[in-house]
């Protein structure tokens, strides 16, 4: 006789997309891969990484790093290199790396209700300090913005440890489902004491990123920093990552940030106009040419956009955040083609 096996519904672990980071293996990185010099609020290496780096004499690059599979089952991680030490951290510096993550993903969570939700950060970290690091979690945007910081330790130096975190549920605010609403998680590499006010593993109103024990990660150019396997996930205990594939992830990532690059195949673009490059140096009416370009997915925003034409420049209309004229300069054949542009709508 055959063996049924009935499983009651809604028992299942798992339903649908739980992890709410996007490219937390650390997988993708449209605009570089090499080590770049972290900025102020800008992203520059791996997809949806922001760095800051603020006030301080310290400087760090962010890079995507390759070969830790055996390790954490994770090829790729974001590292983070101090280039330059700070080793007395004033009270207003502050150097960190974050994710943000938009409002419209997170309206489950039912934060500012009797219902909210408690979440579960885990991450694989390798740091050259041992001791006491700081994550933070805070939501900004519409309305009252809200912090809370987790405290974990980095036992063994250059070696990769897996944490996991526990986040409150946060019942004192709403997460506004409207484009300027988020919710950031963040690794701190040092912060001042400006940014120390408040109590660990509580939610306040208060400026509060990190605690007064955190290691100081800027203090040597000896130091790095490593984070894959990233995984932020609703519920009361941690799962398993959640290994989407790379296709997914790059689709995901385009939402804030696409890259195009002419290979010279069939996908490039060409500006075709019939008018001589005379005439449209001298300005004839509607003598342009038109080519449609389609993002691979709808953007979070109208996206600012850099473009990169072969032959001459490439001016952006006015009118419309997609429009853009190409200027023909002396090209004998009055033919441009696109050899990259870069569309950014990143939170």
């Amino acid at each position: 006789m055959a063996l049924i096996k009935v499983k009651a519904r809604g028992t299942d672990n798992v339903t649908g997309r739980k992890n709410l980071i996007i490219n937390g293996a650390m997988q993708v990185a449209q605009r570089s891969t090499a080590a770049v010099q972290a900025g102020n609020g800008t992203y520059d290496t791996v997809d949806r990484m922001m760095t800051w780096s603020v006030a301080g004499g310290g400087t760090f690059t962010g890079s995507q790093s390759t070969g830790h599979q055996l390790a954490t089952g994770h090829d790729t991680a974001y590292k983070v290199d101090v280039t330059g030490a700070d080793t007395s951290i004033a009270s207003g510096d502050y150097y960190e790396f974050l994710q943000r993550i938009e409002a419209k993903n997170l309206q489950h969570l039912r934060w500012g209700t009797a219902a909210a939700k408690k979440l579960q950060v885990s991450f694989w970290v390798r740091a050259t300090k041992t001791g006491i690091q700081s994550l933070f979690v805070s939501k900004q945007g519409t309305g009252t913005d809200y912090r809370t910081v987790i405290n974990y330790t980095i036992s063994v130096s250059d070696t990769w440890e897996h944490k996991t975190i526990e986040v409150p549920a946060l019942t004192a605010s709403t997460i506004a489902n409207d484009a300027s609403t988020y919710v950031q998680v963040g690794f701190i590499l040092a912060m001042g004491s400006s940014f120390q006010n408040g109590t660990a593993g509580t939610w306040t109103t208060n400026s509060l990123y990190s605690t007064s024990n955190t290691v100081n990660n800027m203090d040597s150019t000896s130091n790095d920093f490593y984070v894959t396997g990233l995984q932020v996930e609703v519920g009361d205990t941690a799962t398993d990552f959640e290994h989407r594939s790379f296709g997914e992830e790059l689709s995901l990532c385009q939402r804030y940030f696409y890259k195009f690059i002419n290979t010279g195949l069939s996908d490039h673009y060409n500006f075709y106009s019939p008018y001589s490059p005379a005439q449209i140096t001298a300005g004839l009416p509607n003598s342009s040419a038109i080519c449609p370009m389609t993002f691979p997915v709808t953007m979070r925003a109208a996206p600012s956009m850099t473009t990169t034409l072969s032959g001459g420049t490439l001016n952006r209309q006015t009118s419309t955040p997609f429009g853009y004229v190409a200027q023909m300069g002396t090209t004998s054949n009055g033919t441009h083609y696109i050899t990259q542009y870069l569309a950014n709508a990143e939170l």
